[in-house]
C-alpha cells in the first residue's frame, strides 16, 4: 500500500518567489441564502462549534438535531429574508467592501499586501481563503478579526479554525493574530464619528444606548474577558461624545435560550425606559463592525417596535460603522500596528506580484 501524505498538496518550493504579506479579514458567518435549507447548513455548522455552546456533546447533538435544526431554520429564514439585499447577505456584503477598501489603501502605498476576508462558519470559509493566500505566495498572514471585544465564543473559534488548517499545511506561513482592539483610540473615534453624523442629519436623542451581542454570564465567571472589554468600550465612546453618566447605558442583546446570559438586556431595557417616560432613544451597536441581522432586524425592526409599543416616541437606529472612511483608516492602522516588523516593501516585479495575485484570485473564484 502507498504511503498517503496526511498534509494537502502543495507546489514544489522554489527560491525567488515573490513575498507577499497576507491579511485576512475574519467575520462570524452568514447562510449563503434567506432560505431554510442554507440556514440549516449554516446553524448546524456553528452550533456545533463546542466554543459556542459549552454543554456536553452528546446532549447538545441530540437537542440540536431532534429539536433546534428541526423548527429554527424556517423562523430565521423569514428574518435574514427582511434585511436581505440584491448584493446578498448584508454582513457579507459588507465585510467585502471593508477588505477591497483595505486592500486599495495598502496598494495605494506600494505595499505587498494581499487582503482577503473570510466567515468563522458559511461561505467563504478560513480554509478556503488561506489557501488562496498561501497560493498568492503569502509566507506571513496577519488574522485580522471583524469584532473589536475578545471572546472565546468568537475570537477563539477563529483561531481554532486556523490551527485546524494549519495542522494539515506542510509549509505554515508566519501567522499573527489579532486578539482584540476594543479600546484602541482609532475604533472608539470611528464609532464617535459614526454618532456623530447621525446626530447632525437626524437630531439627538434624549438617551444613546449602546447595545452589544450578548454571551451565557457564566462565561464571565469562567475566565471570559468580554463583558470588561464591552464595559470600557462603552465608557470610552462616551467620554469621546462628551455623555454624561445619565445620557448612555449598555445593555446587551441576542439572548439565546434559558440561560442566564450578560444584564442589562436590551429589549426589556427599551421598554422599560419608554414606560418611565423616556421619549427618544438612539441606538448604537459597537460591537458589531458590519450591519447584520442582529442589528438590522433584531434591533432596527424588533427593539424599534418594542420600544415604540411601550409608549415611546422616536426610535433611530444608528448604523455600523461599515465602510466608512474613518473605520477602513482605523481598520488598516490597526493591521498595520500588528504587522509591525513584516517587510512591506516589495522588490518583486510588479508585473510578477501581479501574476501571483491573479493565478490566487482565479483559485479563490473556483473554490
Amino acid at each position: 500500500m502507498l504511503f498517503q501524505s496526511p498534509f494537502r498538496p502543495e507546489p514544489p518550493f522554489h527560491h525567488g518567489q515573490a513575498p507577499i504579506t497576507g491579511v485576512l479579514l475574519c467575520n462570524l458567518g452568514t447562510p449563503d441564502a434567506p432560505t431554510a435549507s442554507a440556514v440549516r447548513r449554516y446553524l448546524a455548522e456553528f452550533l456545533s462549534d463546542h466554543r459556542v455552546v459549552e454543554i456536553p456533546k452528546l446532549l447538545w447533538l441530540l437537542i440540536l438535531h431532534g429539536i433546534i435544526l428541526r423548527v429554527r431554520p424556517a423562523k430565521s429564514a423569514a428574518k435574514y429574508a427582511s434585511v436581505w439585499t440584491p448584493e446578498g447577505s448584508p454582513l457579507k456584503v459588507w465585510t467585502a467592501k471593508q477588505a477591497q477598501a483595505l486592500q486599495a489603501h495598502f496598494s495605494s502605498q506600494g505595499q505587498a499586501v494581499m487582503v482577503r476576508y473570510a466567515m468563522r462558519y458559511g461561505n467563504p470559509s478560513i480554509d478556503s481563503e488561506l489557501n488562496v493566500l498561501k497560493a498568492a505566495g503569502a509566507t506571513r498572514i496577519l488574522l485580522l478579526p471583524a469584532y473589536p471585544q475578545y471572546s472565546a465564543t468568537t475570537t477563539a473559534s477563529l483561531w481554532d479554525a486556523v490551527y485546524a488548517w494549519a495542522a494539515t499545511v506542510r509549509s505554515i506561513p508566519e501567522l499573527r493574530f489579532v486578539n482584540h482592539y476594543h479600546d484602541d483610540v482609532r475604533y472608539i473615534r470611528a464609532l464617535a464619528a459614526r454618532v456623530r453624523q447621525h446626530w447632525q442629519e437626524h437630531g439627538r436623542a434624549d438617551k444613546l444606548v449602546m447595545s452589544f451581542h450578548g454571551v451565557p454570564e457564566r462565561t464571565l465567571h469562567l475566565g471570559d474577558m468580554y463583558h470588561c472589554e464591552c464595559h470600557k468600550t462603552a465608557r470610552l465612546l462616551a467620554t469621546e461624545l462628551g455623555l454624561a453618566k445619565e445620557q448612555w447605558q449598555l445593555t446587551f442583546q441576542s439572548r439565546f435560550g434559558k440561560a442566564k446570559w450578560l444584564e442589562p438586556y436590551t429589549e426589556p431595557t427599551l421598554v422599560a425606559l419608554a414606560q418611565q417616560g423616556l421619549q427618544s432613544v438612539d441606538l448604537v451597536c459597537p460591537g458589531f463592525s458590519s450591519d447584520c441581522l442582529e442589528t438590522l432586524e433584531e434591533i432596527s425592526m424588533e427593539a424599534r417596535e418594542a420600544f415604540l409599543h411601550a409608549g415611546g416616541k422616536s426610535f433611530s437606529y444608528i448604523p455600523c460603522v461599515n465602510d466608512s472612511a474613518e473605520w477602513v483608516s482605523a481598520l488598516a492602522a490597526i493591521a498595520s500596528q500588528h504587522m509591525g516588523g513584516w517587510p512591506l516593501q516589495s522588490p518583486a516585479d510588479p508585473a510578477a506580484l501581479g501574476a501571483q495575485r491573479s493565478a490566487a484570485l482565479a483559485l479563490g473564484a473556483a473554490q
